[in-house]
């Protein structure tokens, strides 16, 4: 049990709350949640179900200028997504404003808090610094009556922005410089997403978040170590507001993790500025971009529960995250073939108008699932190009000139041949001949060496395209930035590869959005939600078979995610990053010079 639980435990044994336990998650819409956000969701939801309370969703939206629909409606979804049901508790701080504004005029009233004229370089300057203590503003004493007519005026809209704020009378010599006479409202002459132009005063966030908790009951108010030091600011207003027992706020550890940002102020500059295509580019930490990329809400919430509860800040290894999914995916992603970089092999013993339909299991043994699909063997294949070596070094088990390897679900083949460009010398073709007696049979001791590779059917396969997708930037921790460099110039410039040579086994042709599996010896993927409903050709289709959608996943080794999709969109270019051809090293077939540039990439 974490320190969190632990603490709630004790208020519940206690009868603190009467055996009440009411959590909240209360993000600000003005962004797309993140990993990072997934920490805080499973903690207040888990809390909450764990001892029979209830968790609330409340948009903290306090500010007119940064937040939207759009967020809200992103962020209901992320949660729903995720597994967390709020139920009937869904509430928006800016159903609170009228009680925010009574209870700033009971603060005036009792002296506890001031319109202060000063302007905002002038606050700063009268707060003093950490080693010296602060000053008292020249508008400090003004009376109750003249504070009263200045903040209804300020409701009503006389005051241009920034002329007056309302202020509390903290402590000017407090140690914790939030406490020097805090900030409670400020005049914001714009049109809030709910509220319309009803309010030109707003309530900042330390006022209005513990206000808003005391409305709704809550009991434990957990938030992150970044909000530490607003606590103070958060007791002196329920103390002078409301009588015990009223909400306590509790902090742990935010989610750091490596080679990411979490700033939603960083993330919407990688977005407005087009260096990844949107919030659910697959690159970026949001929950969006994690969907998108094939995470499940079951390896997310894995992820967040082996991590823990801490109560020191430290950075999480990508590694881990890419564990837990890996570990959830393991039992929910069938295998299939696929080959990415296609090598042909003839066979040249199998007779060529002659297709036999082989059984392949989806899973493993060590899977306790059942099921298999039909996949057709016929003269002509195609291998994966690195299974093949012309000069094997020291240990090789895969196919080599006149050495023997077995194609997954099917037969021995050895190589007798091997045809090459003349003018190149690259590698065109394998031909081989393939030893009919040994389909089901079990290798013999000189065969066991060698690998069971996948393959594909030359006039069976599906072509496709291949998104490998590497981590968003280079270095673990873009936050630490050099002198006269941004976070931006940490952007790995090999974070994208498209490849437009894959080829996939028939049976994904119909495949489902959002369907997983597992590519043998490549990787888990996803069938993704960016291409259009109808489908679309594939030009370079042997037989004439067309996919509907997008694929992407992440690779055995932990290291890259990989997408694939046949559908081009007519809105590709638009989604596509302005800064791609930064961000992607040159891919052999991608017209770079021409308006369809970047249909590929989508």
């Amino acid at each position: 049990m974490d320190f969190i639980r632990e603490i709630v435990a004790r208020d519940t044994q206690s009868g603190r709350y009467h055996g009440r336990v009411v959590t909240r998650f209360p993000p600000e819409p003005n962004g797309y949640l993140h990993i990072g956000h997934a920490k805080s969701i499973a903690l207040n939801f888990g809390i909450a179900e764990e001892f029979g309370g209830v968790c609330h969703l409340r948009f903290d939206d306090t500010n007119p200028e940064t937040e939207d629909m759009e967020y809200v409606e992103s962020i209901m979804r992320d949660v729903r997504w995720l597994g967390y049901d709020w139920q009937d508790k869904l509430f928006f701080a800016s159903d609170y404003y009228e009680q925010f504004y009574q209870f700033a005029e009971r603060l005036i009233i009792e002296g506890k808090a001031y319109v202060d004229s000063l302007d905002e370089e002038g606050i700063r300057q009268y707060r003093g610094t950490v080693m010296e203590p602060g000053r008292p503003s020249p508008y400090r004493d003004r009376s109750v009556e003249e504070n009263l007519d200045l903040f209804r005026r300020m409701r009503a809209g006389e005051f241009p922005d920034g002329a007056h704020v309302l202020r509390a009378k903290g402590d000017l010599a407090a140690a914790n410089m939030k406490m020097r006479d805090p900030v409670l409202y400020r005049i914001r002459h714009a049109t809030h997403y709910r509220t319309g132009d009803d309010w030109c005063l707003y309530p900042l966030y330390d006022y209005a978040h513990p206000i808003s908790d005391a409305i709704e009951g809550i009991t434990h108010s957990i938030c992150t170590l970044e909000f530490e030091n607003n606590r103070a600011i958060y007791d002196w207003t329920l103390d002078n507001l409301y009588e015990e027992p009223r909400p306590h706020q509790y902090e742990f550890a935010r989610l750091s993790l490596e080679y990411t940002v979490m700033s939603k102020r960083k993330l919407l500059q990688l977005v407005e500025e087009k260096y990844v295509s949107g919030w659910d580019d697959p690159r970026m930490p949001t929950i969006a971009g994690l969907r998108r990329r094939g995470y499940t809400p079951e390896g997310i919430r894995l992820f967040c529960k082996r991590i823990g509860v801490d109560k020191t800040n430290s950075r999480v290894q990508f590694e881990a995250l890419e564990s837990a999914i890996r570990d959830d995916l393991n039992t929910r992603a069938p295998r299939v073939m696929a080959v990415l970089r296609p090598l042909k092999v003839t066979l040249t013993n199998y007779p060529a108008d002659h297709t036999e339909w082989l059984d392949a299991d989806y899973w493993p043994h060590d899977i306790d699932k059942s099921g298999s699909r039909q996949v057709p063997l016929a003269r002509e294949l195609y291998i994966e190009r690195s299974d093949f070596s012309q000069t094997p070094p020291d240990g090789w088990t895969r196919l080599a000139p006149g050495g023997e390897v077995r194609l997954r679900h099917a037969y021995f083949i050895r190589c007798d041949e091997v045809v090459t460009d003349p003018a190149s010398g690259e590698v065109v073709e394998l031909r081989c001949t393939v030893d009919l007696d040994s389909l089901g049979k079990p290798s013999t001791a000189e065969r066991k060496r060698s690998t069971a590779i996948q393959w594909v059917s030359a006039a069976h396969a599906v072509p496709v395209e291949v998104r490998l997708y590497d981590r968003l930037f280079s270095v673990a921790n873009p936050d630490e930035v050099e002198e006269g460099k941004t976070f931006k110039d940490y952007l790995n410039p090999r974070s994208i590869e498209v490849v437009d040579t894959a080829l996939v086994e028939p049976s994904l042709a119909n495949a489902e959005v959002g369907s997983r599996f597992q590519f043998v010896r490549h990787g888990y993927f996803i069938v993704d939600s960016d291409s259009t409903p109808s489908w679309s050709s594939i030009a370079s289709s042997s037989c004439g078979m067309r996919l509907p959608a997008s694929w992407l996943a992440w690779s055995r080794d932990a290291r890259c995610a990989r997408q694939w999709r046949s559908s081009r969109p007519k809105s590709a270019l638009a989604r596509s990053p302005r800064n791609a051809s930064a961000l992607a090293p040159p891919i052999r077939g991608w017209r770079r010079n021409t308006p369809r540039t970047w249909r590929r990439w989508g």
